[in-house]
């Protein structure tokens, strides 16, 4: 402990002399600086910036240094006016600036002589290039997060817009951006790890701690916008190495405004599909399906120019039964001994197959039939019709989602605002059982349930210093749940099952009962968080420093090798079905539950500096320090000791970026080109480290 209070000094004393790093704003809002000059060119110090949001009434004022430079930071994103006054000039006034998330515009102004009194309005809107950060980055306002189509309304399909994103496949456990069933693809942004990505909600960390992808983000008419950075991430940033999605919901505002929403989709709409199977009436049947969201949002002011809130909710219900599922089951024929059509090429793919010796003309005597495999066909629920022996089954694939958004935001003075922020994911879908087929139930019942709240607190301390606190509680409880049927004790096996009435079996070019998929899981998750970000102006710097604590906890149950498993290959007789009658099992596994409870903590403290060096010119230096704390287990660890699993976590850890050292450096500068703003030269530098959670990594 004192020798990392010694290095946690020393690093702090080198960054202090060297004066180092990016922006002190918090992650979720916005800054607006620039240069004021008279109508000749000079430079004009002394002037009053006052930048008023247009929706809150909230202002925040700045005077310009002796070099006519100004800068305001931690602004609210949305819509602006700011107004320029000195005494002896004319009051200027830009309207129509909107604030986008996490960006930095510069907003220039020109003063002419005159009365105080006279007002020159100017309709501005500040640039889209980015003019003082040598990162690069893409925001996705609120016109495209609505009006853009988007497959299931999922809002993180929207960072493919940014140009630099590209899926990457599946994490295991992924939950993606929503807390239903299966596995999602992940996003890679700009090369980086697939789950290496820092999700960030209303400044506050939004990644699941058990795969580290994201948390379920909101629907589209509860999200405002958010922003993908990457490259060169200032000091501020840190957790993870590989980009940064940071996200703000929406506020209330001074004037109430709501909307509604509903999306059906119904199987009457659609096309017949080819390969469903064919009903009674000799007609394909309908899979019914019936796809139906809706929802709604509200905000507005409880106190006006004080307090506000905002509220969403979304529900999806679905209710579908695909009919194009199929399986071979033993026929009549094969229980009375006869395989004969079965291998034939007509029921196996065009190849004749014969059974090995010493079995003759593909016939079985039906006393050397396992007593267990007859009572398990009796109750698979399913009479072959065909040669073949193929059965068609239903799988339910129903479901209900719940998502519910709601925000406060209080004014407290003109130098102090708080919010908190709730949002709240409910997902059930059944199991895909249709209540008769055993080979049906292949997916466990989900009940999925997923609360992340923020609190922030901003507080000014003069023109020139701003502190802006948040305090994270995120829980996840992801449970699956199966349907009891039946298990080796019903078979006339004599084994002692972990998980009664139930079994996992295979048979190749057969059939399959309660897959892995079936299996029951638990997984709780929790993330605690506490970030302080202070920024300090002096002259022509911007000082920033901070901290970010985060720990996280995750128990993972898994019954995998529990619920045993047993395969039949045809190995023995070169058919699968000949195999299982026979009880000739190619495999059989059995085990006990495991799991894995753990925890982690991470620590992240920066320092930083944005040097302005001319109104063209801005220098960009950093320094974060990140010290690696290895995942450690205060619960039973099966199938691992503790200490082993802490081991090879503190392995992995080092060979990524050390141990001990995990000081992140950041180097960069912005130069802007012209007057006119419509060019910018960036040059950056550094070093990330990603910070591994657990297994799952």
């Amino acid at each position: 402990m004192r020798g990392s209070v010694a290095r946690l000094a020393g690093v702090f004393a080198l960054v202090l002399v060297a004066a180092s790093s990016a922006f002190g704003q918090a992650v979720s809002t916005a800054s607006i600086a620039g240069t004021i000059r008279d109508a000749s060119g000079a430079m004009l110090p002394g002037v009053t910036v006052t930048a008023t949001q247009t929706g809150t009434g909230l202002t925040r004022t700045a005077v310009s240094d002796a070099t006519g430079g100004y800068l305001l930071t931690q602004l609210p994103v949305g819509p602006y006016r700011l107004e320029f006054t000195l005494q002896g000039f004319r009051t200027s006034v830009q309207q129509g600036i909107v604030l986008q998330v996490n960006t930095n515009p510069t907003i220039n102004a020109t003063l002419e002589l005159g009365e105080l009194a006279e007002t020159i309005q100017v309709e501005a809107n500040s640039p889209l290039i980015e003019t003082r950060s040598p990162g690069i980055g893409m925001v996705v306002e609120n016109e495209r997060v609505l009006e853009l189509p988007l497959n299931g309304r999922q809002t993180l399909d929207l960072i493919y817009l940014t140009g630099m994103a590209a899926p990457s496949g599946t994490l295991s456990g992924a939950r993606g951006g929503q807390a239903s069933a299966g596995s999602p693809g992940t996003i890679a942004v700009a090369g980086g790890l697939p789950n290496g990505t820092a999700y960030v909600l209303d400044g506050s960390t939004h990644n699941d701690p058990y795969n580290n992808a994201a948390m379920p983000f909101p629907f589209p008419e509860a999200l405002q916008e958010f922003k993908v950075e990457a490259s060169a991430l200032a000091a501020q940033y840190g957790h993870h190495s590989a980009a940064v999605v940071n996200a703000v919901t929406k506020s209330g505002t001074n004037v109430v405004h709501g909307s509604g929403f509903e999306f059906l989709r119904d199987d009457s709409l659609n096309a017949v599909d080819p390969f469903a199977a064919i009903g009674a009436d000799g007609r394909r049947r309908s899979d019914g399906l019936n796809r139906n969201q809706f929802g709604g949002s509200i905000g507005g002011p409880i106190a006006r120019d004080r307090l506000f809130y905002f509220a969403a909710y979304q529900r999806t219900h679905v209710r579908r039964v695909p009919t194009s599922n199929f399986a071979f089951a033993p026929t009549m024929a094969m229980l009375s001994g006869d395989f004969r059509a079965f291998a034939a090429p007509e029921c196996q793919g065009g190849r004749q197959v014969n059974l090995r010796p010493p079995f003759v003309n593909n016939q079985i005597d039906p006393a050397l039939f396992s007593p267990a495999s007859l009572k398990l066909t009796s109750l698979l629920g399913v009479k072959p019709d065909t040669a073949c022996g193929q059965v068609f089954f239903d799988q339910v694939d129903d479901s209900d989602e719940d998502v519910f958004t709601t925000k406060i935001d209080y004014t407290v003075s003109g130098s102090h605002t708080v919010f908190g922020r709730l949002q709240f994911n409910k997902f059930d879908s059944p199991t895909n059982y249709d209540g008769k087929a055993a080979m049906s139930f292949t997916t466990s019942a989900f009940k999925n349930r997923v609360y992340a709240f923020a609190l922030g607190d901003t507080k000014l301390f003069g023109n020139n210093i701003v502190n802006a606190f948040h305090a994270t509680i995120n829980r996840g409880n992801y449970g699956k749940e199966y349907v009891p049927l039946f298990d080796y004790s019903d078979l006339g096996v004599k084994a002692t099952p972990v998980m009664t009435d139930y079994m996992r079996l295979s048979v190749t070019g057969g059939f399959s009962v309660m897959g892995p998929g079936a299996l029951p899981t638990l997984t709780p998750t929790w993330t605690y968080q506490v970030a302080d970000d202070l920024s300090v102006i002096r002259g022509r710097h911007q000082f920033g420093f901070g901290a970010n604590y985060i720990q996280t906890k995750y128990d993972s149950t898994s019954f995998l090798a529990a619920a045993g498993n047993t395969t039949f290959t045809g190995q023995s007789t070169g058919l699968g079905l000949a195999d299982f009658l026979l009880g000739r099992a190619a495999s059989f596994s059995a085990g006990t539950l495991t799991g894995v409870h753990v925890q982690s903590r991470y620590i992240g403290l920066y320092a930083q500096d944005s040097w302005r060096v001319s109104p063209n010119v801005t220098l960009n230096a950093g320094l974060r320090w990140d010290p690696y704390m290895p995942v450690y287990s205060k619960g039973p660890v099966h199938a691992l000791r503790s200490r082993s699993l802490q081991q090879g976590i503190e392995e992995h850890a080092v060979s990524e970026c050390g141990r001990r050292a995990r000081v992140s450096t950041r180097r960069g500068d912005a130069r802007q080109l012209d007057r006119a703003q419509r060019s910018l030269e960036r040059c950056a530098a550094c070093r990330h480290c990603d910070r591994s959670e657990g297994s799952r990594d």
